[in-house]
């Protein structure tokens, strides 16, 4: 039986859940190739730490815009070198079945062209999913109950919106801020290169301000030979609130466009990287005036310390959703590239599989 891959395709990072094993690989989304001769020469974390430090006829690039592939000859290769490490080459003959997420709002060209790079990967079969749904079944929301909910998946490049009722969605829309802007932020307030931005904004920035101690001290990287800066925790604050603030009023202003404000008791489930930041569900509950909460993956059996984190959501909700579809008698994309396995056999082994897992 062929190997199921859930793949987060995001802007600033992959990551890639498998069936049985959980998630086995998180990766930047960057690729370092020669210009002249277009040979890849890094990929992942090892393309990342190239940014910056490489002869001029080397360059390190995001293959993916605001979740979309900008570059589709590059993220073909970025996605067979992430499959081949996450299941293995003596795995691999037996051509996977893999999800994967896109942005919601993007066209059915974009579609077709993450699908082919997928195919073209090594896949059995692909399923693309829009990124709330997908992280809406990985955090344990209910989207077939009539109760409405409402996610936003901030990633690193975009923040994706939805807003499920009545087992549909009735709204989507995509709002270009996320992580990548607070890192951008954090560099250009502190003078330090990106790099260390977005380190610093991981370990120890906070998205409220009265949060952050006033007596907290950080030391924060210069350019060049000069020394380290220190700088307080709440000053850092101070830098990154107004972007969260940005963007929740920008989604509040959607949420109101919408005319579902009132359609959604179970308030705002958070996902993605850029969620988990301290002080943001605080935040949000002060701009939304409803309940905020994380939506972390539900009921993953044996690996809840490493996938309990909203970063997670997406990549768990799409091997959900890929496992359902399979077992509603469906392939992942609705086409095969080998014969259909006996679905009453692939029901069954789909059916022990979620029992022992959710």
């Amino acid at each position: 039986m062929a190997t199921d891959i859930g793949i987060d395709l995001g802007t600033a990072s992959i990551l890639v859940y498998v069936k049985g094993k959980g998630v086995v690989l998180k990766e930047p989304s960057v690729v370092a190739f020669d210009v002249d001769t277009r040979k890849i020469k890094a990929i992942g974390e090892e393309a990342r730490l190239m940014i910056g430090r490489t002869p001029g006829n080397i360059v390190a690039v995001r293959p993916l815009r605001q979740g979309v592939i900008s570059d589709y000859s590059v993220t073909e290769k970025m996605l067979k070198y992430f499959v081949h490490k996450s299941v293995g080459k003596s795995l691999f003959g037996r051509k996977p079945r893999i999800s994967v997420c896109v942005p919601s709002g993007v066209t059915e060209v974009e579609k077709k062209a993450v699908e082919d790079a997928t195919y073209a990967a090594g896949a059995r079969d692909v399923k693309i999913i829009e990124e709330p749904v997908a992280a809406a079944i990985g955090a344990g929301i209910d989207i077939a109950k009539p109760c409405g909910n409402m996610i936003v998946d901030i990633g690193g490049g975009t923040s994706d919106i939805a807003i499920f009722t009545e087992g549909a969605i009735r709204h989507t829309a995509v709002i270009p801020i996320a992580g990548d802007q607070v890192t951008n932020d954090i560099a250009m307030a502190l003078r330090t290169p990106t790099q260390y931005a977005e380190e610093i904004k991981i370990r120890y920035a906070c998205a409220l301000a009265k949060l952050a101690g006033p007596g907290e001290t950080i030391k924060v990287p210069s350019v060049g030979d000069r020394p380290p800066r220190e700088l307080s925790r709440q000053a850092l604050a101070e830098v990154v609130e107004p972007r969260y603030d940005e963007l929740f009023t920008l989604i509040l202003s959607e949420l109101r466009r919408s005319g579902y404000e009132d359609m959604i008791p179970a308030g705002i489930v958070l996902t993605g990287g850029t969620s988990k930041m301290e002080g943001a569900v605080e935040l949000a509950e002060e701009i939304f005036h409803m309940p905020v909460r994380l939506g972390v993956p539900q009921g993953v059996k044996g690996i809840g310390d490493v996938v309990r984190n909203p970063v997670y959501s997406t990549a768990v909700g799409l091997l959900v959703y890929g496992l359902r579809k399979q077992a509603d008698g469906g392939t992942m994309a609705g086409k095969s590239h080998e014969q259909t396995e006996d679905k009453m056999a692939v029901f069954g082994k789909i059916k022990r599989w979620l029992q022992n897992q959710l």
